[in-house]
């Protein structure tokens, strides 16, 4: 009966811990125009049912069984728990988790789904993406029903710069989960990428209408209006990304500036790319922007040292501002 009370505890917190659930780490999310210069864990979405829960109810039916298959079965609530990516655990402990949960012979199709796809995730996180497009692909075969390893391998697939794939790949995650937010805003981002901006807008107007209050989506927005030249519709957009994170986000103070620059408001200009480059020093395009605002405000000392910063950062950045319209 104690045992049982235990494994009933042990069945309430891990229900708890809702930060451990599947698919919670790693690129289940928006992958972001800026890669690595935002939170990339701050769109989660919710799963069925962690490896943790999955384990402790096989536990209760296991009641009987003698200590040392307990101990087993201890260790992979362990390795489940790394697997999970719970806060704080590193990319490399991750694979550790689920490498292990993999190799000791799980029986059950899904807990086996969820290790190669939170394995992917971890492969991910160091930027191993052959490896991670790999495990997705492993969970997509044993549970093909299942939207998020389509969008995790799309993500990869995406920076990798394999475009279409990723495309393809968002695009089976959205018919799987029509309602699947971060799968529409990886697919405009993925366009907005390839220059098909009117796509990219029809996506992020769907991941909007689905999720409102992910910021990261109004910025992107904001950014694609500001590039095709539809500035007040971007600068709409940027103020309500700012609205909904007002702490402040590199990337959209770096959008904001953009638009400021292009409708020659070089003073606001200045404010906002000086207010991301607070938050990020190392941010190329806001550190370009800011030398091109000095340049046409009268600051040319400024100005030149700006461009010359952000050139040193990033090698074709004027040439990336080009490609914005801007000379």
């Amino acid at each position: 009966m104690f045992l049982l009370k235990r494994l009933a505890h042990m069945l309430d917190a891990a229900g708890r811990k809702s930060a451990r659930r599947l698919f919670e780490s790693g690129p289940d999310q928006f992958s972001g125009r800026k890669v690595g210069r935002r939170n990339e864990c701050h769109q989660r979405f919710n799963a069925p049912i962690s490896i943790v829960q999955c384990f402790v109810l096989v536990l209760i039916v296991m009641v009987m069984l003698p200590e040392k298959r307990a101990a087993a079965q201890s260790l992979r609530l362990s390795n489940a728990d790394l697997c999970n990516g719970a806060e704080g655990r590193s990319a490399e402990s991750q694979i550790i988790g689920c490498s292990a949960l993999i190799k000791s012979g799980v029986n059950t199709p899904k807990v086996l789904a969820i290790a190669y796809n939170n394995r992917g995730n971890g492969y991910s996180g160091i930027g191993e993406y052959e490896r991670a497009i790999h495990d997705y692909s492993e969970s997509i075969n044993i549970e093909p029903h299942d939207a998020k390893p389509f969008n995790n391998r799309g993500v990869a697939y995406q920076r990798m710069g394999e475009y279409d794939r990723a495309i393809a790949d968002f695009g089976a995650a959205i018919a799987i989960d029509p309602n699947y937010a971060n799968a529409f805003a990886n697919r405009g981002e993925t366009y907005q990428k390839k220059g098909e901006f009117t796509l990219a807008l029809k996506d992020f107007d769907d991941a909007i209408r689905l999720r409102p209050e992910l910021a990261a989506v109004w910025n992107e927005r904001c950014w694609t209006h500001a590039v095709i030249g539809e500035l007040q519709s971007a600068l709409a957009d940027c103020n309500e990304a700012m609205r909904l994170e007002p702490n402040g986000v590199a990337a959209t103070f770096d959008s904001r500036g953009l638009v400021h620059l292009k409708m020659g408001e070089w003073k606001l200009a200045v404010v906002d790319f000086s207010s991301a480059l607070r938050l990020d020093p190392k941010l190329a395009s806001a550190r370009y922007g800011r030398g091109l605002a000095k340049l046409k405000s009268g600051d040319p000392t400024g100005g030149k040292a700006d461009t010359a910063a952000a050139k040193a950062i990033e090698r074709d950045i004027e040439e990336k501002f080009h490609g914005y319209g801007i000379q």
